[in-house]
Parts: C-alpha cells; structure tokens; sequence
C-alpha cells in the first residue's frame, strides 16, 4: 500500500512563511504528478500547484509568485513553499500524487490526510 504524510502546517500571521511537507512511502514503483491541493471552509477543493516528474510547474493564479513547489524524486517528497501568507489562504491542505506501485500496471490517485495552515490578520 502507499501513505502519504503530510507535515508542516499551522498558525502564522499574515506576511509569514510556511513550508509544507509531503513523503510517499510503501509499494513505489513510480511517481508520476505530484500536487497540494486546498479547501477551505464551505468551499470546494481547488488544485493550489502542481509539478510533474520531470519539474513542469502549474499554479492559481492566487498563489503565483508567492508559493513554490518542488520535488525530491530520490526522497518521494514534495514541498510547497508559501510566501506572502494572506488570510484567504486560510484551508486544510492537501496533497496528492499520481503513484504506480509495484504490483499495478497503472497509477492511481493517493491523497493525504491534510494538514491546517491558519493565516491570521
């Protein structure tokens, strides 16, 4: 089976920094698109960044500039650096990854089990 972990959320005020962390583990065979993904409170999941194997990049329009993301394909980890917090940027955060593990012919979609980021005012 595959776990992904979420780390590095939490409680910072606006203009602050945090870095959020993701690991894969288990079965690996091969990760393909990674991504953090966001919902906040009475709203819908929305795709925050994603990056591919080989380091394309996407963001909403919300976050360029402000937040990065990146991969460490030896460590099966993603990040997103996030900059410039607003409150609106205030949601449980996600993160997602296209994974083929080693007894599957395909990938599937893993999913965290999500991590707070609280931007005070």
């Amino acid at each position: 089976q595959v776990q992904l972990v979420e780390s590095g959320g939490g409680l910072v005020q606006a203009g602050g920094s945090l870095r959020l962390s993701c690991a894969a583990s288990g079965s690996i065979f091969s990760i393909y698109a990674m991504g953090w993904y966001r919902q906040a409170p009475g709203k819908q999941r929305e795709l925050v960044a994603a990056i591919s194997r080989g380091g394309s990049t996407n963001y909403a329009d919300s976050v360029k500039v402000r937040f990065t993301i990146s991969r460490d394909n030896a460590k099966n980890t993603v990040y997103l650096q996030m900059n410039s917090l607003k409150p609106e940027d205030t949601a449980v955060y996600y993160c997602n990854a296209q994974i083929q593990t080693r007894n599957s012919g395909r990938s599937y979609s893993y999913w965290g089990q999500g991590t707070q980021v609280t931007v005070s005012s």
